[in-house]
């Protein structure tokens, strides 16, 4: 089966690094035109050199926005606009992990926590669902974490904000399925990220990455954390035209270490 965009235009938040950058290449390699927003502007900067690099047909846009704000979210759907043309497809991935004892979170935390990972996405959706309902067609994809189904002790506020983008997906799927607008969301088991740098990096052991990823990856089914990539391949096909009978999952992108499916 191949896999092509045809040219649809796609919005990535977090797009700069990570999981982001690997969707943002994989759907500009497809035939995709591709948007990324994050804040860093360095960051930024080497995100579209590249993606230019990795497609160099493809129309692509780094915008630095702060999408906990409705202006920052106004900013990102803009600029995609001016430089892509229209929405096709929406991948709502930006998020941090704020986590802690529950009576230690603060409500900064909680109020910084649910901005990024549940407003932006609201007021990302609502910006770009007008069009994706007039033209009979659109995908939203929420990246989220195997906490929104199974949360961890001392996992608030991420997991509560996750399993929200859970339920936003699920009402969205349903409201929208009549006008070809299929909203789906991936949740990430341990894959190789940003994050997993910076906590290897954290590590007082003083041991290799590769020894790191090793030990990681031993609890997992599979027996090793996965690769951006493969996680990127999963978003692409629910992008596509190939997904199109597939709306209001919650799909566990995590090699089998989720104890609920």
């Amino acid at each position: 089966m191949h896999i092509t965009l045809n040219g649809r235009g796609a919005l990535i938040t977090g797009g700069s690094k990570g999981l982001g950058l690997a969707m943002a290449k994989a759907f500009a390699q497809a035939g995709g035109n591709v948007a990324v927003v994050a804040r860093g502007a360095e960051a930024l900067a080497q995100a579209e050199a590249e993606l230019r690099d990795a497609a160099p047909t493809a129309k692509v846009v780094a915008i630095a926005a702060d999408i906990r704000t409705p202006e920052g979210c106004a900013q990102a759907h803009a600029g995609a606009v001016r430089a892509i043309g229209q929405v096709d497809i929406l991948v709502n991935n930006a998020g941090t992990s704020q986590r802690g004892p529950f009576l230690e979170v603060s409500d900064a935390l909680w109020q910084d926590d649910l901005d990024l990972k549940l407003f932006a996405a609201v007021r990302l959706s609502r910006l770009v669902l007008p069009g994706m309902r007039d033209r009979k067609w659109g995908r939203i994809i929420n990246v989220l974490n195997i906490g929104a189904k199974a949360p961890k002790a001392t996992s608030t506020p991420t997991s509560v904000s996750r399993a929200a983008g859970m339920a936003l997906t699920k009402a969205l799927a349903n409201e929208f399925a009549p006008d070809n607008v299929l909203v789906n969301a991936m949740l990430v088991g341990i894959i190789e990220s940003d994050q997993w740098v910076r906590r290897h990096a954290q590590d007082k052991r003083n041991i290799t990455w590769e020894e790191w990823k090793a030990e990681q990856g031993k609890p997992v089914p599979l027996g090793r954390i996965g690769k951006a990539e493969e996680f990127a391949a999963m978003a692409l096909l629910l992008a596509s035209e190939q997904g199109g009978y597939v709306t209001g999952a919650a799909i566990n992108v995590d090699g089998g270490a989720s104890p609920v499916v």
